[in-house]
């Protein structure tokens, strides 16, 4: 059990690399026709990048279907990718770009250096990673200053 445990928590972490360097170097590289619609300041409900959380879901469905009979190690790669998607899903999609109206007034740091990084990195910086992996130097700034009377983010 702990072993399936610790496969999820690898497979959640290794996608945060997979990210990285799949916005970097594909997004932003040999796809970024379907990519740029996402740094367009006005776009509807869906995107064109929405196809991403498609390619980044198949694998996951994949894995968890091919292990989920015997519970190999394979459902649980499944599970910590898919688990990896939630995450990118709740904090990219619903948090920096609003896009569901779910997380609008957190106040806390960490989540506030995301979106700055983010947001920074729609400005033509090179912040291509997101959950762990982006220019720490933002979490450094959000935590010098006070937010207490703050009602954004």
């Amino acid at each position: 059990m702990l072993f399936n445990i610790f496969l999820v928590i690898v497979s959640f972490l290794f996608m945060e690399f997979v990210a990285w360097f799949s916005h970097k170097y594909i997004m932003h590289g040999f796809l970024w026709l379907i990519h740029k619609d996402h740094h367009l300041r006005n776009h509807g409900p869906l995107e064109w990048n929405d196809l991403f959380a498609l390619i980044f879901a198949v694998p996951s469905v994949l894995l968890i279907f091919n292990g989920f009979s015997n519970r190999t190690f394979t459902f649980y790669i499944g599970l910590g990718i898919a688990a990896y998607g939630l995450a990118y899903f709740l904090f990219h999609d619903a948090l920096v770009h609003g896009r569901i109206k779910l997380m609008r007034r957190i106040n806390i740091n960490y989540f506030r250096a995301i979106l700055s990084a983010h947001l920074n990195h729609h400005s033509g910086m090179e912040n291509y990673g997101f959950l762990f992996l982006f220019n720490w130097k933002f979490f450094k700034k959000e935590n010098q200053v006070d937010f207490k009377n703050q009602q954004y983010i």
